[in-house]
């Protein structure tokens, strides 16, 4: 079976387990020139500049609609493959790896010339042909989507507390932080976590975290549940705001979370919340903006490369590190950062020097196993991860 068919295959698999096609809540547009705004469906953390789009469309020389995104990305592939996506948006980004090819199988998004957007001989060396991330950005071979953040997933932990460094995923399931433990609502990262672990420390047989076998879900799923029974988890946080404030409040003393929860939670609250670096390894992953069939056919293709040459362009890299601490996917950035201190005083260049450092100290570890939110069984993914969220 060629993987075109195993994409379609597992789309309808999808359907069929009743996950909604699409409500939004936008209603249905006419087709519209292309001097019209350019309609992102995406993901907030795209932004960068202010609190709206004022200074990319600046950056990018265009005009955009925004619309948030849903965080579920079985969601957002009902969405543009049986649902209504295409006639809405012009331009979205992706819930993590795997959605590019699923997409691309479906028609749902073009190939890109990259030749139309100049910074792209500006993109990290490991996106050119052979390097470990091409396949990223590629389906068949054509590329399809430009990468604009990356990441390795870590652990954060109030260091103030707890008085030492962390360096084991073992912290989520240690009883002398019984109750005060949280890991993310979303089977994705916290089944591959949790995988990555099991699979290091040997207590179970897992050969890839980012895409298990039914009986390796299972087992993954039953060590979770053996431990959410005992009240080892203070919680499963749900959202940006509610994995902060969980740190900040000391609810919780140690959180699988994105980078920014860390960071956002540390400023928030006087304690010292540090992101560690896991000696079995993290979910890698970067996101990455596409340009949907509809976009395509709306005459929306020069806004669009428009907007992917600002996202490769290092005022958009140099601020989504200071900002955000997510990794820029473009080279340049301490040239660009030491070219312009009006906007980088020397306590933001040292501490961007520092995430980077910590960033490669993750990428480095072994046992990093790559974000995947389409797999193989999602099915099981889906079935697995009702019973932990009902245990």
């Amino acid at each position: 079976m060629n993987q075109t068919n195993k994409d379609r295959r597992r789309l309808i698999g999808l359907a069929g387990a009743g996950l909604a096609a699409g409500a939004t809540g936008f209603r249905s547009l006419p087709a519209f020139a292309a001097d019209e705004p350019l309609k992102l469906w995406a993901a907030g953390i795209a932004k960068v500049g202010g609190k709206d789009w004022s200074a990319m469309e600046e950056q990018a020389g265009i005009s955009i609609a925004y619309n948030a995104k849903s965080a579920r990305a079985d969601e957002a592939m009902q969405k543009m493959v049986v649902g209504d996506g295409n006639k809405l948006y012009d331009a979205m980004t992706d819930n993590g790896g795997g959605m590019e090819d699923a997409l691309a199988s479906q028609n749902a998004i073009v190939e890109l010339d990259v030749s139309r957007i100049p910074n792209w001989k500006n993109v990290l060396p490991t996106y050119l042909d052979g390097g470990a991330a091409a396949n990223t950005i590629r389906y068949e071979g054509k590329v399809v989507a430009i990468p604009y953040i990356s990441n390795a997933d870590s652990l954060a932990y109030n260091h103030t507390v707890i008085g030492e460094d962390l360096n084991s995923w073992e912290a989520l399931f240690d009883s002398q932080f019984k109750g005060r433990a949280a890991m993310q609502n979303d089977y994705g990262p916290t089944l591959t976590n949790t995988a990555i672990y099991l699979k290091s420390s040997g207590k179970q047989d897992i050969e890839n975290p980012s895409d298990m076998t039914p009986a390796e879900v299972k087992g993954v799923c039953q060590f979770l549940i053996e431990h959410k029974k005992k009240g080892q988890f203070r919680t499963f946080w749900d959202g940006f705001q509610n994995g902060v404030d969980l740190l900040a409040s000391e609810e919780v003393l140690v959180s699988s979370c994105w980078e920014p929860i860390q960071i956002v939670a540390g400023k928030k609250s006087a304690q010292d919340i540090r992101y560690g670096t896991m000696q079995e390894g993290h979910q890698t992953w970067n996101n990455v903006f596409m340009l949907t069939k509809g976009g395509m056919e709306r005459g929306q293709e020069e806004a669009f490369y428009k907007l992917m040459n600002l996202y490769l362009d290092p005022w958009f890299g140099s601020r989504t590190l200071n900002g955000l601490g997510f990794t820029p996917q473009m080279t340049g950035v301490n040239e660009y950062i030491d070219a312009n201190p009006k906007d980088f005083d020397d306590s933001a260049k040292a501490t961007m020097n520092t995430r980077l450092a910590n960033k490669q100290a993750r990428i480095a570890v072994a046992g990093n196993s790559w974000q995947n939110v389409f797999p193989t069984h999602i099915r099981d993914y889906q079935d697995w991860w009702a019973r932990v969220q009902s245990a």
